[in-house]
């Protein structure tokens, strides 16, 4: 509990430590009905299509959140074995997991008939509705006290995966406001995650309206009219645009200098500083063949070109010799390539020309890039493509940014909240 409320005025030490005096202090399983266990059945590996009946995936709950569309296709014979299926205002806990995600809970909103709890999932339910509320003990459940007693509890030796009894959750002591705090409480943090979900789908619709625009812009089949006409058929040559193998629109870049700062190229943040990647630093120490990378260059993974790993750089440094750069030539837009070289088409002709036998040892060195054609229009109407795709980008930042401040803003309402450090008014 929070350490601000010790010796509080119109507080009591109890066994979940201090908490206001008109709260009580119970086990878990005084307010709820037990757990429900799912059953583990066969499935194909593979979503549950419409109308099929799915298991979930135990990555399907996570703190607060439940991701339904991790399921699996249940095998028609086990159909009749699978029971037990997320109904509204039920608690989903995870009974077996990794050693962060074990005892992960999110609350369910409607029902999920179409879906089944494996056996590695409970659910559980209030015992009355008139006393308890259901969504309060949702939050409750999620909140980081919650989270460290059930994590503390779990037990397992099976590598990384743990395991937490229904008695350890069970007897979990917690703390209890009135009826009318708890649902005050649920509707203050329900209005955070409804501004949480509006967000993500602005987030979605903000990712559907780049895609839709990369696929028009950057074949032609929608233009700036200064430019010229749009193309009627596809595969048409836009008027103005010319057909050139990249080698005529690139260099590569070879130079070294193991005295510039290491950076990384990631596909989804750019080029960035080494020291921001999560990921161990497995870099050797004699940094003597390592690549210069400048400022408006294209460095993009030799062996996983064919994914879509590349990236423009707007950093000077150097990376590792895995990567190959490449240096835009005269009329030619950094910025324009770097969406073209994301462009699902064209990463498919980027593994069409990798070498190798197998996905493991595909590589596209620079001899083999520079023989890609691509349809190129002039360095002005790139330049115009480049900024319409870059402020769909700014956007989804900008939104994605808002949304990790309003989970920061939840996670600190739900500490002050579900403990009693603030009250709020009935």
């Amino acid at each position: 509990m929070s350490k601000r409320n010790e010796n509080r005025p119109g507080y009591k030490k109890t066994k979940v430590g201090w908490i206001p005096e008109e709260w009580a202090d119970t086990k878990l399983s005084f307010v709820v009905n037990g757990l429900q266990a799912g059953v583990s059945v066969n499935s194909y590996d593979e979503k549950a299509r419409e109308g099929e009946l799915g298991v979930l995936k135990t990555s399907a709950v996570t703190y607060g959140y439940f991701r339904p569309e991790e399921n699996k296709r249940i095998v028609n014979g086990e159909i009749k074995r699978a029971r037990v299926s997320p109904t509204a205002e039920c608690i989903i806990i995870s009974r077996m997991n990794t050693k962060d995600l074990v005892g992960a809970s999110v609350y369910i909103e409607k029902d999920f008939p179409n879906l089944k709890l494996p056996d590695r999932l409970w659910l559980m339910q209030v015992k009355d509705k008139r006393k308890y509320i259901p969504r309060w003990l949702g939050y409750l459940m999620a909140s980081s006290r919650l989270r460290s007693v059930l994590s503390s509890r779990a037990t397992g030796t099976s590598g990384s995966m743990k395991n937490i009894s229904k008695q350890d959750v069970l007897s979990i002591r917690i703390p209890l406001p009135p009826l009318p705090e708890q649902k005050k409480i649920a509707e203050i943090l329900s209005a955070w995650d409804r501004a949480i979900e509006i967000t993500n789908r602005l987030i979605t619709n903000y990712e559907l309206l780049k895609k839709g625009l990369m696929q028009q812009l950057l074949t032609g089949r929608m233009r700036f009219p200064e430019f010229g006409k749009p193309i009627e058929k596809k595969g048409q040559l836009p008027e103005g645009w010319k057909a050139c193998k990249l080698g005529a629109c690139f260099k590569e870049r070879k130079e070294t200098n193991p005295d510039l700062p290491l950076l990384a190229i990631t596909s989804d943040r750019g080029v960035i500083p080494r020291d921001e990647v999560e990921r161990k630093d497995t870099s050797n120490a004699d940094k003597s063949k390592y690549k210069r990378i400048a400022p408006g260059d294209i460095g993009y993974n030799t062996m996983r070109m064919w994914q879509g790993v590349s990236a423009v750089s707007t950093l000077e440094g150097i990376v590792s010799p895995a990567y190959t750069i490449c240096t835009p030539k005269k009329g030619h837009s950094p910025s324009f390539f770097g969406y073209l070289f994301k462009y699902p088409p064209m990463i498919h002709l980027f593994h069409r020309f990798s070498q190798g036998l197998v996905s493991d040892t595909l590589n596209l060195k620079f001899r083999h890039f520079s023989q890609v054609k691509a349809n190129v229009p002039s360095e002005a109407e790139q330049i115009r493509i480049a900024a319409v795709l870059s402020t769909c980008d700014r956007e989804i930042e900008l939104l994605k940014k808002k949304q990790e401040k309003l989970k920061e803003q939840k996670k600190g309402l739900m500490q002050k909240l579900l403990t009693g450090e603030v009250r709020v008014k009935i």
